[in-house]
């Protein structure tokens, strides 16, 4: 009776309640993916230059047409956005769960294959979107002579730059992501 209670036993000794610890591993790589993505959506949404450029010369006075590179004119970018979103969304959510998850859900068994399920989600959507930007990025840079696509990034030097610290970003974001996904799994597949 006296060692449940948290007594002292008869020859003076205390015994102490000890709990489990709680997995800090997957929290601290959530937390770092979550900052990952959220920063790659809000660098990619910020992500817009102006720039005046001479378009043609009539006998020596340039004329000049104002541009501006928005990340809303490329659907790929958008997809980049709104997936970098998601993802943080995912992790923040999932960070809840895991403070939380017992309170509401006593079926600790469903809510891992849950989050394994989600994780796996989390990554195919957050690999499309980097890719579909890496994609246009590298279109923006180098262009396509057979498509007669000219390369912007040659012009719009801030929103080039702006766009490859977003998808570097969200590419440590990913990676981050497939290690939380693995060990997700091998978390499910060691309480069966």
């Amino acid at each position: 009776m006296a060692i449940e209670n948290g007594q002292k036993r008869d020859d003076g000794l205390a015994f102490v309640a000890v709990t489990k610890p709680t997995d800090w591993t997957i929290v601290i790589l959530r937390v770092v993916a979550f900052l990952a993505t959220a920063s790659a959506t809000v660098v990619m949404a910020l992500n817009k230059e102006t720039k005046s450029l001479v378009v043609a010369t009539i006998g020596t006075t340039p004329v000049r047409a104002t541009l501006t590179a928005k990340f809303q004119h490329n659907p790929a970018n958008v997809f980049f956005v709104i997936a970098n979103g998601m993802a943080s969304l995912h992790n923040l959510s999932m960070i809840i769960v895991h403070f939380f998850g017992d309170k509401f859900n006593k079926d600790k068994a469903l809510r891992l294959v849950m989050v394994a399920i989600l994780d796996m989600m989390t990554v195919s959507l957050a690999s499309s979107g980097d890719g579909a930007a890496t994609f246009m990025a590298q279109l923006g840079k180098n262009g396509n002579s057979h498509a007669r696509w000219n390369k912007i990034c040659d012009k719009f030097h801030k929103f080039c730059d702006q766009g490859g610290g977003a998808l570097i970003a969200s590419y440590v974001g990913l990676l981050l992501l497939l290690v939380i996904t693995v060990l997700s799994i091998v978390k499910l597949l060691k309480t069966k």
